[in-house]
Order: C-alpha cells, then sequence, then structure tokens
C-alpha cells in the first residue's frame, strides 16, 4: 500500500498481461486474416474444404470488412462453389484443455480485475476524503498565515505611520526654526550696516578729533561680532538644509514603503478573506510556477526597521540641531545687543567729552577775546603815550638846537644844556621804552589772535564730532532691531 497523498501505484491499477497461452476467438482470427490480406481469397488460395460455409459467410458479410474489400473480392466470394466436407482432411485446432483453460483464465481474469477495482474504489474513497482534509488543513493553514501576515503588516504600517506622523512633525518644527534663524540673519543686516555707518560717519571728524577712541574700538569689535555671529548664523542655516533635505529624504522612504504596505495589506486581507464561494475566483495556469519575489521575510522586515531606525536618527538629529539653533539664536542676539550697549555708553561717554571739551573751548575763547580786547586797547594807549612823548622830545631837541645857536663863550655847558640832553635822553629812552612795549604788546595780541584762531577751530572740531557722534551716529543707532527680533520672532 503506497503512502497518503503519494501516486497511486498499487498492483491492482495496472491489468496483468495476457498470458501465452490464451486463444483468440476464431470470429477475430478470420477477420485478422481478411484485414492482413485483403487483396486474396483464402477460399481460392488455401483450398480449405473443412472450413464451414457458416464461418464464411458470418465473416463475409462483416460489417467491419465492408470498406476494405475490394470490388474483384466481393465479386470472387459471390461466385464462390458450394463447401463439400472432407472428414479425412478435417483438422483439430484447440484440445478440450485448452479449452477450459481458457474459461479458466478469463474466469480468474475477471475475478482479478474485480477484485483490483473494488480496492481500488475503497482506496479511491479513502483517498478523496484524506485529500479533502488535507487540502482543507492545507487551505486553512495558508489562511491561518495569510491572516499573520495581514497582521505583521498591520503592525508595520502602524509603526511606519507613527514613525512618519513624528517625523513631518519634526519636519514642520526644524522648518519653523530654519524660518526664524533666516528671519534673524536678515535682521542682522541691519545693525552691521549701522555700525559700518557710524564707522564711516566718524571718519569725517577733523583734526585731533580724528582720534581712534574708545568709540571706534567698540564700534570695530561689534562690527566683528556681528559678521562673526552672520557666520555662525550662515553655517547652522547650511546644516539646517542638509538636514530638511535628509528629513525629506528618510519621510519619503517612510511613505514609499507605507504605500508599499498598505498596498499589501489591502491584498492579503483581501486573499485572507477569499473562500471557496467567493467571487472572482479562477484558474491562473502555472501562476504557482512564478517566483517573482524580491524579498523574504527577514529582509522585508529589515527594510522597515532600518527605515524607521533612520528616520528616528534623522529626527533625533534634527531636534538636535533646533536646540542649537535656538541657543544660537539667544546668544547671537545677547551678544550684538550687548555690544550695542557698549558702543552707546562709549557713545555717551565720548559725547560728554566732546561737549566739556567744547564748553571749555568757549570759555577759553571768551577770556581770549576778552584779553584781545584789552590788548588792543593797551596797544592803543602805548601808542598815545609815545605820541604824548614825541611832542617833549621834540621841544627838547628844539631847545638844544637852538641853544646852538648862541654866540661864543654863551656857548655854556650849563645846568640848562645838561638838563635838556638829560631830557633828550631821557625821553628818546621812555619812547624806546614805549615802542618796546607796543612790540611786546602786537606780538601778545597776535598770539591773542593765533589762539582765537585755534579755538575757534577747536570748537569748530569739537562740533562737527558731536554733530557726527550725537545727530548722526546716536540717531542713527535708535533703530537697532530689538532682542525678539534679533532672536528670529
Amino acid at each position: 500500500m503506497e503512502l497518503l497523498g503519494s501516486t497511486l501505484a498499487a498492483t491492482y491499477a495496472h491489468p496483468r498481461p495476457t498470458p501465452a497461452n490464451f486463444l483468440p476467438a476464431i470470429s477475430a482470427m478470420a477477420s485478422s486474416y481478411r484485414d492482413c490480406f485483403p487483396h486474396c481469397n483464402l477460399t481460392r488460395s488455401l483450398s480449405l474444404p473443412w472450413r464451414p460455409s457458416t464461418y464464411y459467410k458470418a465473416a463475409s458479410n462483416s460489417p467491419a470488412l465492408d470498406p476494405y474489400c475490394t470490388r474483384s473480392q466481393r465479386v470472387s466470394e459471390s461466385t464462390t462453389l458450394p463447401f463439400v466436407s472432407n472428414r479425412t482432411t478435417l483438422l483439430t485446432r484447440y484440445t478440450p484443455d485448452d479449452w477450459y483453460r481458457s474459461n479458466l483464465t478469463n474466469f480468474q481474469e475477471s475475478n482479478a480485475s474485480r477484485h483490483n477495482s473494488e480496492r481500488l474504489r475503497i482506496d479511491t474513497s479513502r483517498l478523496i476524503q484524506d485529500k479533502y482534509q488535507q487540502t482543507r488543513k492545507t487551505q486553512a493553514d495558508s489562511t491561518q498565515n495569510l491572516g499573520e501576515r495581514v497582521n505583521d503588516i498591520g503592525f508595520w504600517k502602524s509603526e511606519i505611520t507613527h514613525e512618519l506622523d513624528a517625523m513631518i512633525g519634526e519636519t514642520n518644527e526644524l522648518t519653523d526654526i530654519k524660518k526664524k534663524l533666516e528671519r534673524a540673519l536678515m535682521e542682522t543686516e541691519a545693525p552691521l550696516q549701522v555700525a559700518r555707518e557710524c564707522l564711516f560717519h566718524r571718519e569725517k571728524r577733523m583734526g585731533i578729533d580724528l582720534v581712534h577712541d574708545e568709540v571706534e574700538t567698540e564700534l570695530l569689535m561689534e562690527v566683528d561680532i556681528i559678521l562673526c555671529c552672520q557666520e555662525r548664523m550662515k553655517l547652522h542655516l547650511d546644516k539646517a538644509i542638509a538636514q530638511l533635505a535628509a528629513n525629506r529624504a528618510s519621510q519619503h522612504e517612510l511613505e514609499k514603503d507605507l504605500s508599499g504596505k498598505q498596498a499589501a495589506y489591502r491584498i492579503d486581507d483581501k486573499c485572507h478573506h477569499l473562500r471557496n464561494t467567493s467571487d472572482g475566483v479562477s484558474y491562473f495556469r502555472g501562476v504557482e510556477r512564478v517566483d517573482a519575489m524580491v524579498s523574504v521575510p527577514e529582509s522585508w522586515a529589515k527594510l522597515t526597521d532600518d527605515n524607521i531606525l533612520r528616520s528616528q536618527s534623522e529626527r533625533a538629529a534634527s531636534a538636535k540641531l533646533r536646540d542649537d539653533v535656538q541657543n544660537l539664536l539667544v546668544v547671537t542676539a545677547n551678544e550684538m545687543w550687548n555690544q550695542f550697549n557698549k558702543v552707546n555708553l562709549a557713545f555717551t561717554s565720548r559725547i560728554a567729552e566732546t561737549a566739556d571739551a567744547k564748553n571749555k573751548i568757549q570759555i577759553h575763547l571768551a577770556k581770549t577775546l576778552q584779553e584781545i580786547f584789552q590788548t588792543e586797547m593797551t596797544i592803543e594807549s602805548i601808542k598815545k603815550a609815545i605820541k604824548d612823548k614825541s611832542a617833549f622830545l621834540k621841544v627838547a631837541q628844539t631847545r638844544l638846537d637852538e641853544r646852538t645857536r648862541r654866540p661864543n663863550i654863551e656857548l655854556c655847558r650849563d645846568m640848562a644844556q645838561l638838563r635838556l640832553v638829560n631830557e633828550v635822553y631821557e625821553v628818546d629812552d621812555t619812547i624806546q621804552t614805549l615802542q618796546q612795549r607796543l612790540r611786546d604788546a602786537e606780538d601778545t595780541l597776535q598770539s591773542l589772535v593765533h589762539s582765537k584762531a585755534t579755538l575757534e577751530h577747536d570748537l569748530a572740531v569739537k562740533a562737527n564730532s558731536l554733530y557726527i557722534d550725537q545727530e548722526k551716529c546716536v540717531s542713527m543707532r535708535r533703530s537697532f532691531p530689538s532682542a525678539r527680533r534679533l532672536a528670529g520672532f
């Protein structure tokens, strides 16, 4: 007996071969003769006088031979002479034992065939039941496997959906922080322009005020700080752009995987609910030989798990980058605001110093102007005094000249003469002294005028410096953005 479910190979399924001593029916032999020799007449060629006419008639009238008999054969058979029996020439073809053995053989073959048929029917009925149960169990196993597969797909689909939602939220948050960073970077352009404009305007200071003071130092530091903040912002902005691209790549892989999972879920769920009575069930010949599979359960699950792990890694990197950008915005805003306040304090101090210097210059200028006036009055008085002393000198010299005209002995060096000479010398010395004082006064006046011009120029320089620092620079710096705007809000 063969195993259940295997191909039927029992002995009763194959009939025994015909034994060698089995004799065929005479009618069949005769018919075979006629089939083999349709062109000849056996009666004429063999001259068998013992052949009964009844067999000949039956054979001749056999409808199976008609298509194979020619017209000449039919004519010859119809004109055959009557058979004359001759007992001396009659030969026996089979013995009684052959006849009995033939019947016995036929009976045995019939019994064997019926026994085999009965066994075949019983085994076939049992095989049908076994195969039916096996087919139902196989279908149940397939349905169970499909159900498990649907559950696996549903689990991974839910995991992908959860991770995809988280990734979309993270991408949106990173996009928002990127926009804040871009706004903050744009806001730094105005303070940078203001600082550069202040440096440019302060280059228009004149004279001694064109000094590398604390304000200029702080302004240069402010430009450096703003440029450094911009560089850091641009670096983080590039990182944010690259991270957004990585997030979208991971999101694309998740969406692609989710789309495949949804399609597979629909197909496998449909297959799981298919029954023998369902609509749309049909034959698809050769479909079991088509192997278009590209993965195994391990690689299938690993691909989805790798996509989720990659997405989680990108989300963690994105969250860290968001924190870094947020901290950067706060730090850069504080740095720029602190430096802004330092520059403003330096401007305030410098403006106060310049205003104080200007006030002092004005005081000195007023005093210089007053002194110039007094010096001019002194010069005028000296000139008047010199003019007054000239009359005395003229009188004394005139007297001396007149006395030179005294005759002879009258030219006496008397006290009058000596006094007149002394008077001339005294008056002349006085005039020389007054002229020297006049020159000194005029030199002093020139010095005072020069001081006045210097003070006036310095006053103009200080006024210009005050105008640049107070009116242009400080008023321009009032448009410095707030800390919230510098932080991207």
